[in-house]
């Protein structure tokens, strides 16, 4: 496969981005993928930072040859664009668009958006929703910032996460065509729907919708699973490599699929940045898909 192989920047940075922007592009380079995934929210990469900064590391990471396919960040999930509160609603809105110019400034095509959650099964103080409203306020929300995606040149990626909402491959299609719209895909992530079904079987009904992959990997266990079968080890847990690779041949899928680990089999002890995983999880990618 020649798509662009990323990693997630919080294994090499943390979710605190304790690693500057620089070194984590030159990790990327000296593990041999092709790019990294920036996450926005944390560290210098957040909204504030400048025009000028943005394009410098830009042009650091084209130096270097190192892709910046695109981008994540974890905000919506405590401020979602579908949220009940209009402050809240306006709030992300506003993220929205300094999230997808400064995405676009330092090269991403794709930024990662979850709109909206029913729950958030990590986090009991986040209210639970009707799913008619989350669905309802996401298609509004998400309408209101296609315009601001349009004008940065980046597209929207829907991801699917354990929040309730869209948790089947049908009714993520269903929310995607809701928009009519070339802006509005998929950022569809292979090892968040094994706890309730299979990735190759999203893959073959999203089809074109999708514009971005994430791969970690999961083990169902006592039926379903947790966060904690969420593992250290890519190649250890129930995703099915090569039905994947052979679904994504199939729909001739050219987008970046990147790496994302975050092992919460080590909770209570999840420590990142983590190099050493790092850099194993690169030689795994790199095997699975060169």
């Amino acid at each position: 496969m020649k798509n662009v192989l990323q990693m997630n920047y919080w294994t090499i940075g943390g979710f605190h981005a304790e690693t500057p922007v620089e070194k984590a592009l030159g990790e990327i380079k000296r593990m041999g993928l092709d790019g990294l995934e920036l996450t926005y929210g944390a560290g210098e990469f957040a909204p504030g930072i400048s025009e000028k900064r943005c394009r410098e590391l830009k042009k650091i990471s084209s130096d270097l040859g190192v892709k910046i396919a695109t981008c994540g960040t974890d905000f919506y999930m405590h401020t979602p664009l579908a949220s009940t509160s209009s402050a809240r609603r306006k709030k992300a809105v506003e993220f929205s668009k300094r999230y997808f110019n400064d995405s676009s400034l330092v090269g991403a095509k794709i930024c990662l958006v979850v709109p909206g959650s029913v729950f958030v099964p990590w986090d009991n103080k986040q209210p639970v929703v009707p799913y008619k409203t989350v669905w309802e306020n996401s298609l509004e929300g998400v309408g209101s910032v296609i315009p601001a995606a349009r004008d940065a040149g980046v597209k929207i990626g829907i991801e699917n996460v354990w929040n309730g909402f869209v948790t089947d491959p049908m009714s993520l299609k269903s929310f995607i065509d809701e928009f009519k719209s070339r802006y509005v895909g998929s950022y569809f992530d292979a090892g968040n729907c094994i706890i309730n079904g299979f990735p190759q079987h999203w893959i073959e009904i999203l089809g074109k919708r999708i514009l971005a992959v994430h791969v970690k990997n999961f083990k169902r266990k006592d039926c379903a699973g947790g966060l904690h079968c969420f593992g250290d080890n890519l190649m250890e847990g129930d995703l099915d490599f090569k039905a994947i690779i052979k679904a994504l041949l199939k729909i001739r899928y050219s987008g970046p699929i990147t790496v994302e680990m975050v092992p919460f089999s080590r909770e209570p002890n999840l420590v990142l940045p983590d190099m050493p995983l790092a850099r194993e999880t690169a030689k795994k990618m790199l095997k699975l898909f060169r």
